[in-house]
C-alpha cells in the first residue's frame, strides 16, 4: 500500500501583494500555509480560491481584520505535524519534544531550509518584494 502525499503550498510575507507567479507556484496545492505578514485580507481570499488556508499573524498584521489570525497554528498532513509561526526566534517550545516534524516561519524574507533534532525548518522567503538583501 502506497502512502498518500499531500501537496502543501508555503508562503509568507506577502505584505498585501500577491504576484501572479506566487499564485501559479501555489496552484495544485491541497493546503496552503501562510507564515504571517499577510498585509491585506484579500490575500487570504485569493489563496482560498486555490486551496484551504492556514495563516498566522505577522508583525505587520495589525489591522482589525488580522486580529482573528492566531500567532501560531498547527497543520497536519497525514502523519506529519507542522507548526506555523511568523518569526522562528519567537518559538517558545521544543518542536521535536512536542512531536512536530516541520516548523514553517517567515519574517526574515530569506528563503531557507535546515534540519535540527530531526525537525525540518522552512522559511519560504518573501514573494512580494525584494528587501533584507533577498531576491
Amino acid at each position: 500500500m502506497q502512502a498518500s502525499t499531500t501537496r502543501i503550498g508555503l508562503i509568507s510575507d506577502t505584505h498585501g501583494l500577491l504576484r501572479p507567479q506566487a499564485i501559479e507556484a501555489l496552484r495544485g496545492s491541497e493546503l496552503i500555509l501562510h507564515a504571517g505578514d499577510v498585509g491585506k485580507p484579500e490575500i487570504l481570499a485569493a489563496l482560498r480560491e486555490l486551496a484551504p488556508v492556514i495563516a498566522v499573524r505577522g508583525n505587520v498584521d495589525t489591522a482589525d481584520w488580522a486580529r482573528t489570525l492566531p500567532e501560531t497554528a498547527v497543520a497536519e498532513a497525514g502523519k506529519v505535524l507542522l507548526y506555523v509561526l511568523h518569526d522562528v526566534h519567537a518559538l517558545d517550545l521544543n518542536p521535536a519534544a512536542a512531536g512536530f516534524h516541520v516548523v514553517v516561519s517567515g519574517h526574515s524574507h530569506q528563503p531557507g531550509k535546515s534540519e535540527r533534532d530531526g525537525v525540518l525548518y522552512i522559511n519560504p522567503g518573501a514573494p512580494a518584494r525584494a528587501g533584507f538583501n533577498c531576491p
